[in-house]
Order: C-alpha cells, then structure tokens, then sequence
C-alpha cells in the first residue's frame, strides 16, 4: 500500500497581538505617525532610496524608550514568540530569543515591498497597526521554488502547502510569525489610506 507524508513543514504563526498582553490600537497607530513626522533622518534615507511611504527601520532603534506603547507591544511579542519557537520545537538551551529590531512601515497608496528574507534573524514577523480596504496582503514564498526547474504549475485550487505563493490577508491587530529564511513581500497597496504595521526580528540570545 502507497503512503505519502508531508515533510519540512514551513510554519506560520497567526494570532491577535492582544491574545499576550495589553495593546492600545489608536496610540499604537497615532504614535507611528507622531513618529514618522519627527524622524528626519528615517525620511531623508527613505528619499534616497527610494522607499515609498515611511520606515524607521535605517534611523531609529529605541522605539519602546521613545514611546512606552511600544514597550507593550514588544512584551507582547515576547510571549508570541516563545508560543511559536515552542511550536517549532526549538532546542534553544540556556539561550533563549530576544529582540534584535522593531520598526514602522507606513504604505501609501501604491507603495511595495519588495520579496526579502531577514538574514542573521531566526524569528520574523509583523503586527498590523491600519489595514484598510485594499491594503495588500502579505505573500509568502515556498522556499523549494528556486529548485523546482522543470515542475508544471499547480492547480488554482491545490492545497496550501502545494502552494508557489500564499497571500495573507491579516486584520488590525493581528501578529504575523515566520522564520526568518522565508521570502516575503508586500504587493502594491490598492488603498487610498496608508497601511500601517510594525514589523521586527528575533535572534538567539547570547550566553
């Protein structure tokens, strides 16, 4: 008798950040803007490299000192994380995962993220401040694409772990959890209004 098993699961963690711990939604959002206006040198490096909308990610990295909404937010993550790397039975030993980064990303209409990955990072993801109607989902790569070659494209109905791509549509408030060698990008915004979101990396803490 024939027998086919899945193997090398890829893993993705979806939950309400508020499921582990207490998040104001309409300071998170207004402090991202407050953000965005002060940060001088986040949007002279967004200008020159041509990063449409606004990110902290090459000019600030004391987000939970300047504003303590964000302290809440990275106890929260703390916590999401642990529940997924206890998920992807991590033997972590004696070092446990800490937050490298945490940065906004403020989308305008028609603004992209190219596809990436989070190299130097183990855990990866994203909290989700303003999604409005029309915002683009998250897409997901199968990280065997590259490999594949010859291999006839799949059935517009196969399963989601037969997949090339997947599209994840999450809602405000919502955390996203991937490790970190997953490629990822944010397709163009079709909204009129900015989608907003918080995005951060975890690494192996050190002895």
């Amino acid at each position: 008798m024939s027998r086919i098993r899945s193997l090398f699961a890829t893993r993705l963690y979806h939950a309400a950040l508020t499921d582990h711990g207490a998040v104001d939604a309409s300071e998170l959002q207004a402090s991202c803007y407050s953000i965005a206006e002060d940060d001088e040198a986040g949007q002279e490096w967004c200008e020159a490299n041509g990063y449409p909308g606004y990110t902290s990610y090459a000019s600030l990295t004391d987000l939970p000192w300047r504003f303590p909404i964000f302290a809440d937010v990275v106890a929260a993550l703390d916590r999401h994380v642990a529940a997924f790397a206890e998920d992807l039975q991590f033997d972590l030993g004696d070092r446990g995962l800490e937050l490298e980064d945490l940065w906004i990303n403020i989308l305008p209409e028609g603004g992209t993220h190219s596809s990436h990955i989070h190299p130097h990072s183990v855990i990866s993801g994203t909290a989700y401040v303003a999604m409005p109607d029309g915002a683009s989902a998250l897409k997901l790569e199968d990280p065997r694409l590259a490999m594949m070659m010859a291999a006839p494209t799949r059935l517009k109905d196969a399963r989601d772990e037969l997949r090339s791509f997947i599209y994840v549509a999450p809602a405000v408030g919502d955390v996203l959890l991937w490790e970190s060698w997953l490629r990822h990008e944010v397709p163009m915004n079709m909204s009129e209004e900015d989608r907003i979101s918080v995005s951060f990396n975890y690494r192996w803490g050190s002895l």
